[in-house]
């Protein structure tokens, strides 16, 4: 990749690095926008608290009612 990118500024053929840059954050953007990152369908842990409640000593869940 590098030797490319060497070849390319070498040349002088910067049009070319200018779109392959731009397919290539294109397609890294697309990527992370596609990734679950907080989902897993494997993962059996409980659910992490919630940070602001666990600092402040307040349940961030509804309190259960007697029925």
């Amino acid at each position: 990749m590098a030797l490319v990118v060497f070849l390319l500024i070498y040349f002088e053929r910067t049009e070319l690095l200018y779109v392959l840059a731009t397919l290539g954050v294109t397609s890294l953007l697309i990527i992370v926008a596609v990734a679950d990152l907080g989902a897993s369908e494997h993962s059996q842990s409980p659910p992490m608290p919630d940070a602001q409640a666990a600092g402040s000593g307040v349940s961030s869940s509804s309190p259960k009612l007697a029925k």
